[in-house]
């Protein structure tokens, strides 16, 4: 159980009697909610690879919100082996879509069949983590964040930080939603257990379509060509959903649940990044869109559907990031044109 937060500092001795969250990967999602949780008096430990998890190691993370900014002495370690593992033991992962089925089985070898939350956009981990994990729960994450420099991440809400319902997969609830529900309330995020939780990371899922659209057009995505593309997108999403009998909640639940609780704010002087997409481009490292369009595009054709327009951006973000390509490498009205032959 993760029980209540202890009154003493975060960095005072570790409760050995209450679960441990163990975050893999603490970029902008994984790194907040560490964040957050460590903040609030619970036992918290970073997986953090590269000169992200190099940087926490050495001077700890960097924690930014439009309210302050702290550095945070979070235990933080380079791979799941050097982890000493509890019995309790809960593991977030928050690592790119990509990158889940090399961190699922580093967790298996090093921890065993502990269970684990897939705090990540698409719908594909919670089934891939189901091959190695018998308690996997997935989370719908509503949280605007930022992480492009090693060692520091942003969360650009001044309310909640994030929305981050969670749920068992393949459906139903259990304790570990329960508890890690109420230590995020806790910890300053809005979060419920919700016993169709996939229903609501099917409605994420069309909302993260146009992640590539503003990754390959910049900040200036929005004009009426891409906004025409983006109406391609979910259009071919609903005829996939439709012949699959995939029932996401509707637009109308999902504004409901979103309601005032994330108020953007500015932090310092910069300009907020963009989305998740933008920003692995921007750190030229690998993106996710093959788990979002790509999943449009399984999906329609598993089911015969034909999805142009997600296969087509979906080669093309492809495309760019082996390249290398900085966002806002193509204008909306090229991309437009690139889909529409």
């Amino acid at each position: 159980m993760l029980g209540e937060p202890r009154s003493s500092p975060a960095h005072s001795a570790p409760y050995p009697e209450r679960v441990r969250v163990v975050v893999l990967g603490a970029g902008g999602i994984g790194g907040s909610i560490g964040a957050r949780l460590y903040q609030a008096g619970y036992d918290v430990a970073l997986v953090a690879r590269g000169p992200h998890g190099e940087a926490i190691r050495e001077h700890g993370l960097t924690f930014a919100t439009p309210d302050e900014r702290v550095t945070l002495r979070i235990p933080a370690y380079s791979h799941p082996r050097e982890l000493t593992w509890r019995e309790d033991d809960l593991v977030v992962i928050a690592a790119k879509s990509q990158d889940t089925e090399a961190a699922a089985r580093d967790l298996f070898t090093a921890a065993g069949d502990v269970p684990v939350v897939s705090a990540q956009n698409g719908v594909a981990n919670e089934r891939t983590l189901a091959r190695w994990f018998g308690d996997v729960h997935g989370m719908c994450v509503m949280m605007p964040t930022s992480h492009l420099e090693p060692g520091v991440v942003l969360a650009h809400s001044a309310g909640a930080t994030g929305i981050l319902d969670l749920g068992g997969f393949p459906d139903g609830t259990n304790g570990v939603d329960e508890d890690l529900a109420a230590a995020l309330r806790a910890s300053r995020f809005e979060s419920v257990p919700r016993a169709d939780i996939m229903r609501w990371k099917y409605r994420k899922l069309v909302n993260n379509l146009g992640n590539a659209v503003q990754a390959l057009c910049g900040r200036s995505y929005d004009t009426a060509e891409g906004l025409a593309v983006l109406d391609l997108l979910t259009a071919e999403a609903a005829a996939v959903f439709a012949a699959g009998r995939i029932d996401p909640v509707t637009d109308e639940e999902d504004d409901v649940r979103r309601a005032d609780h994330l108020q953007i704010r500015p932090i310092g002087d910069a300009p907020r990044a963009g989305g998740s997409t933008w920003q692995s481009l921007a750190r030229g490292s690998g993106v996710e869109t093959d788990f979002l369009n790509g999943e449009i595009a399984l999906l329609g054709r598993l089911h015969g559907v034909p999805t142009p327009a997600n296969a087509g951006i979906q080669a093309l973000m492809a495309r760019a990031a082996a390249r290398g390509d900085r966002p806002g490498s193509i204008t909306p009205a090229e991309l437009f044109a690139a889909l529409t032959p």
